[in-house]
C-alpha cells in the first residue's frame, strides 16, 4: 500500500498547512486515475470530502462515465455531485472545456475549497508548455499548491503512484481516450518530449522541472510584493485612472512590467496579454507612440495614453 500511503500524506501534509481547522472538502473527480486517488486519500486523511464531477458531454457515454464516477466516491465514503456543463468553443476545446469545468466547480462548491487532482507530471507539463510558448516566470512557476479556493496536494506526487494507489485499493479508474489523443499537445508532451527528455538527460526531468516551478514561485512573490508596495503609491483609480511615469520609469524591467500589469487589471483591461503589457509599457517609457488598446466593451473601447507626467485611461465610442 506504499502508493497508498504516499497519496495519502501529501493531502494530509496539504490540510495542515493550507487549511487549518478545516475538514470539509470538494474533490473535482473525472473518475480517472489522478482524482480518484485524491477523492481516496483525502478520506483516508480524515477529511469529508464532496465530490463534484464535471460531464462536459464531450464523449459518448460520458454520463455513464460520470455515474460510475459518483457510485465510487459514494462507495469510499464521500457525497457526489455530478454537474453537466455545456463547452463552447472560444480558444479551442481545452481551454472552453477548461472554463466551464471552474466555473462548474465555483458554482457548486458552497464555499468550501475545492481540491484538484495535479500532480507532479501535470507541473512538469505546464512548465514546459511555458517553456515552449515563451512565456515568462509566471508562467513557468506553473500551478500553485494553493490559490484559494483551489488546492493541489498532489503537485509531489508522480503519476504513477496515483495509478499505483487505484491498484491498490481496487479502484475502477476511467481511461479517458483524450488523455491519449495526440490531437492534444499535453498528450504529445507527456507521451513523446518529456521521455525523450528523460532519456537524453539520464532521468529526473519531471522532478527537476517541477523543482524549477517551486523556485520560480518564490522569485515571483517577491518581486510581486515589490511591485504591489509601488502601485499603491504610484496609482490613482478615478475617473480617469491614472499611473505616474516618474515614479515607474525608471524600476527595473520586473517590476515595472508587474506595475504596469496590476494597473491594467485594475482598470478594467480584458486580461492584459503579454503583448499588450510589453506596448503599455513602451507607451510609459516613451519608446512608442499613440495609444495602446486594453479591452472594453460592444459600445466603447478602453484605451492607454501618455500624458506630460502620467498614463491615462479613457473610455473611447467604437
Amino acid at each position: 500500500m506504499d502508493c497508498t500511503r504516499a497519496v495519502t500524506r501529501a493531502v494530509a501534509d496539504f490540510a495542515t498547512a493550507h487549511l487549518p481547522g478545516r475538514t470539509e472538502v470538494c474533490v473535482g473527480l473525472s473518475g480517472g486515475p489522478d482524482s480518484l486517488a485524491l477523492t481516496a486519500g483525502a478520506l483516508r486523511a480524515g477529511l469529508t470530502v464532496r465530490a463534484l464531477i464535471v460531464d462536459h458531454a464531450l464523449q459518448p457515454g460520458s454520463d455513464a462515465v460520470a455515474a460510475n464516477a459518483a457510485r465510487t466516491a459514494t462507495g469510499l465514503g464521500a457525497s457526489a455531485e455530478i454537474l453537466r456543463v455545456s463547452v463552447g468553443t472560444a480558444g479551442g476545446m481545452e481551454a472552453a472545456a477548461r472554463e466551464a469545468r471552474y466555473a462548474a466547480l465555483d458554482a457548486a462548491r458552497d464555499g468550501m475549497p475545492v481540491l484538484l487532482a495535479h500532480t507532479m507530471d501535470d507541473q512538469a507539463e505546464t512548465v514546459l508548455l511555458g517553456l515552449g510558448r515563451g512565456s515568462g516566470a509566471r508562467s513557468l512557476a506553473g500551478m500553485r499548491a494553493w490559490r484559494e479556493p483551489w488546492g493541489r496536494p498532489l503537485l509531489g506526487v508522480r503519476r504513477s503512484q496515483t495509478v499505483g494507489a487505484c491498484t491498490e485499493l481496487a479502484l475502477p479508474a476511467h481511461a479517458d481516450p483524450h488523455n491519449r489523443d495526440p490531437r492534444f499537445t499535453r498528450v504529445r508532451l507527456r507521451a513523446e518530449v518529456i521521455p525523450l527528455l528523460d532519456d537524453v538527460l539520464h532521468g529526473g526531468v519531471v522532478e527537476a522541472l517541477a523543482r524549477t516551478a517551486t523556485a520560480l514561485q518564490a522569485d515571483v512573490d517577491a518581486l510581486d510584493d515589490v511591485a504591489d508596495e509601488i502601485y499603491s503609491t504610484s496609482s490613482r483609480i478615478g475617473e480617469h485612472a491614472e499611473l505616474d511615469v516618474a515614479s515607474v520609469a525608471d524600476l527595473p524591467d520586473a517590476v515595472r512590467t508587474r506595475v504596469v500589469r496590476r494597473w491594467l487589471r485594475e482598470v478594467g483591461a480584458t486580461e492584459p496579454t503579454t503583448r499588450v503589457i510589453e506596448a503599455v509599457d513602451e507607451l510609459l517609457r516613451g519608446v512608442r507612440p499613440g495609444q495602446v488598446a486594453i479591452g472594453g466593451t460592444p459600445d466603447h473601447r478602453l484605451a492607454v495614453e501618455r500624458t506630460a507626467d502620467g498614463m491615462r485611461v479613457t473610455r473611447l465610442p467604437r
